[in-house]
């Protein structure tokens, strides 16, 4: 058996993940300028709809095949392992492996002629979270690798902050596609860069090295103020720009000393039993801390979830590991948002860069499909217990009215009040529409 822990284009799936850094206290000026950023850059195209999105991407490429758009008619080699069971809703099923989403099934609906023709990765991500295909040059490797903005970052753009909390944040690290491209450092993400399931989980960026101290804080703040006043009485032409980033130090202060923000970001608060509703794994604590902080003011929570890319094994891997945890992660989601009044001002889509390949190959694994895939769409507006078009008999093809990542978009985006109709810049002056001119809302589901 070939090593599991990599993806299929030799990219590391790492378990670890890497650090923030934080603060202007001895530790860069990440936070500040980003707080600067966010204030001064976000359009003032403000809409009077007041919805977030949680993205829960699946990274790797979901088998929709073998999840939420099964063939049991269809020959063995096509089919699987697995059997579908009934949801809540009269008339739909699911994989047998996803019990407790089958309970919710009311909440959510599925988008079964669902397709872009990418089975790559890297181009295929960029093409789900922005709804453009990327173009010459593309590097799928970068990080960002961004040649049109993350729908996050449209989403911070458009609509500014709510309070002190970043309008757009990324967990429990940063997708490669999840970049601002030209819209810049004012729509960019805050990373959260740790695993909410980690027993030590803590926001890099917004608390002190455990080698400073609490005093020592206040001091290296004190010792700031002073060099900002310093600044701001020799540097007469950078004196504004002096003053201003002094706002925003100030302001990234106040956040790593807040009580406010401590509790949106401090898991912990949380009882065991709900917990454990959602699944003590990256996953389903990620899906919590979406929730906490969609609750505190953030737009748009994006979740990277790794280990999807099932070449090998994967009916072993689904059965035993990945729909478990997704199993308890989207129910404990969708089940939490209902019973806190969230699910209606909350939208949340499932989805992978691609599903995977009808036909299974020879290590028992299927492998990349960019033709046809399933999405799941919930809350927002978004009407449950839908099945929006189908596939062909062995999930080759959509069989009916086919939409794509353009499409999807020109959904999320009239489902959060934003206008499809708006027309972006980049820094040379090419006008580049939020939504591709081929994307449509997908109709059926509002």
């Amino acid at each position: 058996m070939k090593n599991p822990s990599r993806f299929c284009d030799g990219i590391k799936r790492r378990n670890f993940l890497q650090l923030g850094a934080a603060g202007a206290f001895g530790m860069g000026v990440s936070l500040p300028q980003l707080l600067q950023s966010q204030a001064v850059g976000h359009s003032q195209n403000r809409t009077t709809k007041d919805v977030s999105l949680i993205v829960v991407f699946l990274q790797g490429g979901l088998s929709t095949i073998d999840t939420w758009d099964m063939k049991p008619e269809a020959p063995t080699e096509f089919r699987g392992e697995f059997s579908p069971i009934s949801t809540a809703v009269p008339g739909i099923q699911i994989c047998e492996h996803l019990p407790q989403i089958a309970k919710h099934q009311d909440k959510f609906s599925l988008v079964r002629s669902f397709g872009h023709g990418d089975s790559n990765h890297g181009s295929a991500d960029h093409a789900m979270l922005t709804g453009y295909k990327p173009g010459a040059g593309f590097n799928g490797g970068l990080k960002p690798n961004n040649q049109k903005p993350c729908l996050g970052s449209i989403i911070s753009k458009e609509q500014g902050p709510r309070g002190s909390v970043p309008p757009y944040v990324c967990l429990p690290k940063m997708h490669n596609s999840a970049g601002s491209s030209f819209l810049g450092p004012t729509a960019a993400p805050f990373v959260v860069a740790a695993d909410p399931n980690a027993p030590d989980f803590k926001v890099p960026d917004l608390v002190p090295p455990v080698t400073v101290s609490s005093n020592r804080l206040h001091n290296r703040h004190s010792l700031l103020q002073r060099i900002n006043r310093y600044q701001g009485s020799v540097e007469t032409r950078a004196n504004q720009n002096a003053k201003s980033m002094n706002t925003f130090q100030q302001k990234a202060f106040d956040l790593m000393t807040s009580a406010a923000t401590k509790h949106a970001f401090d898991i912990e608060q949380e009882t065991s039993q709900l917990r454990d509703q959602y699944g003590r794994n990256s996953l389903g604590q990620s899906c919590l801390m979406a929730r906490r902080l969609v609750q505190a003011g953030v737009r748009c929570v994006l979740i990277d979830h790794i280990d999807w890319d099932t070449h090998y094994n994967n009916f072993h891997v689904l059965r035993n590991e990945l729909l478990p945890q997704l199993d308890g992660a989207m129910s404990g989601l969708l089940g939490d948002l209902d019973n806190q009044g969230m699910l209606e001002s909350t939208m949340v889509l499932v989805t992978g860069e691609f599903g995977r390949t009808p036909r299974i190959n020879k290590d028992a694994g299927r492998d990349h499909w960019g033709p046809s895939t399933t999405i799941a769409l919930a809350g927002g507006g978004i009407q449950g217990g839908r099945i929006i078009g189908a596939s062909d008999e062995r999930a080759e093809r959509p069989a009916t009215t086919p939409y794509g990542p353009a499409d999807l978009m020109a959904t999320i985006y009239r489902g959060l009040g934003i206008s499809q109709e708006q027309v972006f810049y980049t820094p040379d002056g090419r006008p580049i529409p939020i939504v591709p001119g081929d994307g449509k809302v997908i109709p059926g589901l509002f």
